[in-house]
């Protein structure tokens, strides 16, 4: 069990879920919220950017850092490699920031093992038909890749169960208005207030 003093969020979803979209704004509305940039062996699509969006590595780097243990958490998706490196994520939680881990399914579970007090979100799309016409409208993959992400995408949405809170991306601004009242909600929990409640208590 890790001991630190900010907020950790998981924060998943399946492909055209839209929580890439829904973690931009959340950001440029909440600046004290950091997002913790995953690794990852898949090409960029356009309009990424290397060290923004991903760090887009090769497939024989991203083993010798699983050898090295300088990654959090990593997983297999498609045919491709993600991961979380771990030194940016414990220095923010030990400064009390908030940080967001933008993971697959594969990797929550094994953060929720790592950090037990973490908190969970899980984007959805208001159905499957919505799904697939945004993983359509990127008219970036072929029909062969289209058909294992919404495969990949009917597993992980019955994984939905297992996060703490699942927000439906049907209108985006209602979808970050939601995450943003998630996070505030979990920073006003007494064991993140005990700090500030012991100092109020010294005064009476």
């Amino acid at each position: 069990m890790s001991t630190y003093d900010g907020t950790l969020i998981i924060f998943s979803g399946p492909s055209g879920s839209g929580k890439d979209t829904v973690l931009n704004e959340l950001l440029q509305k909440h600046d004290d919220v950091k997002l913790s940039i995953s690794a990852t062996t898949r090409k960029p699509r356009e309009n990424e950017v290397d060290g923004v969006h991903y760090y887009f590595i090769s497939k024989e780097d991203f083993e010798k850092k699983i050898d090295d243990n300088e990654m959090l958490e990593y997983a297999v998706y498609g045919d491709n490699y993600y991961g979380t490196p771990k030194a940016p994520v414990d220095k923010w939680l030990t400064e009390g920031k908030t940080v967001i881990l933008k993971i697959e399914v594969q990797g929550a579970e094994k953060i929720r093992k790592m950090y037990p007090e973490a908190l969970s979100i899980f984007i959805m799309p208001p159905s499957l038909a919505v799904l697939e016409k945004r993983i359509r409208g990127r008219q970036s993959e072929k029909e062969e890749d289209i058909i294992k992400r919404l495969s990949i995408a009917k597993n992980e949405l019955e994984r939905a169960c297992e996060y703490d809170f699942a927000v439906i991306n049907d209108d985006l601004d209602d979808a970050v208005e939601d995450v943003a009242s998630i996070i505030k909600a979990e920073k006003l929990r007494y064991k993140n207030m005990k700090n500030i409640i012991s100092e109020v208590k010294k005064d009476v």
